[in-house]
């Protein structure tokens, strides 16, 4: 699984202006594959993922959905053996069986493909996010001297960024900027998804003593993902969306943004005294 976190090819290199130069040179960029989850045998989703750690994504997604509340909701997770290419197992297809083997609702999941870009949100509004969330979110004062610290503790762990220059990352810290997990993917909705489902199966939900941190922007889907998971911080190192901004304040969670080393701004919460 680890080869294919990411890939190499033959790169063209062009620079311009007084130091011009034009070269081929080997590069690697970040892998990028299918994983189709199934629950009893049906396909909930397909998105496209940085393989790797694909159990705990898909237990991550099931709890975002809320489908699932504990390990203990799942029996078994194992790769599908007939996903094969020229007999090899391709490791793309996941099937999910849980202990409440009834059919799934598949009205508000991701039927269609989700891409690394972007993802689509599985709720379709604030008003459903409330009826579905199961912890209350904890009210965390907001440290600035602490916040700002937590993107490069984010970066220093990302060694798939460091190597692509292409890859997102989600990580679990305490209220003492101390990492707890973090996951690397091509698509930050999986990457938060896959911290939220190691969480989940380390039976460390709910997330109220810890902080989400993204090296992505603020979207309404990971603020959903934040609060299903009780989370009562987000901070992102990009913008926040007005949906995500919203939300948050709605559910009363910290959201920071633009977070820098010396700087963020923060959209929800309030500043420690």
């Amino acid at each position: 699984m680890a080869g294919r976190k990411n890939a190499t090819f033959a790169v063209t290199k062009v620079r311009l202006g007084e130091h011009a130069q034009v070269d081929t040179r080997a590069d690697t960029v970040a892998g990028e594959e299918p994983l189709e989850i199934r629950v009893g045998g049906q396909t909930i989703t397909t998105t496209m993922r940085t393989p790797g750690h694909d159990i705990e994504l898909a237990h991550g997604f099931l709890h975002s959905e809320g489908h699932i509340a504990a390990l203990s909701d799942v029996t078994t997770a194992r790769y599908c053996a007939g996903s094969t290419v020229e007999g090899m197992n391709t490791y793309n297809l996941l099937d999910i069986d849980l202990v409440k083997n009834t059919p799934l609702d598949l009205s508000d999941l991701r039927l269609t493909t989700t891409t690394s870009a972007c993802g689509v949100c599985g709720t379709s509004s604030i008003e459903a996010l409330a009826k579905k969330s199961r912890y209350p979110i904890p009210q965390i004062p907001v440290d600035p001297q602490l916040v700002v610290q937590l993107p490069e503790k984010l970066r220093a762990a990302q060694k798939e960024f460091r190597k692509t220059g292409g890859i997102h990352a989600a990580g679990a810290f305490t209220l003492e900027g101390e990492p707890v997990v973090i996951r690397e993917d091509i698509g930050r909705h999986n990457a938060a998804d896959k911290v939220i489902g190691h969480l989940l199966m380390e039976e460390r939900l709910p997330a109220d003593d810890l902080t989400l941190v993204m090296s992505s922007r603020a979207s309404f889907e990971l603020v959903q993902k934040a609060a299903m998971a009780g989370f009562g911080m987000l901070v992102a190192v990009s913008a926040a969306s007005s949906l995500a901004v919203e939300t948050a304040r709605e559910t009363g969670m910290a959201l920071v943004g633009f977070a820098r080393a010396d700087r963020f701004n923060l959209y929800s919460g309030a500043l420690a005294e």
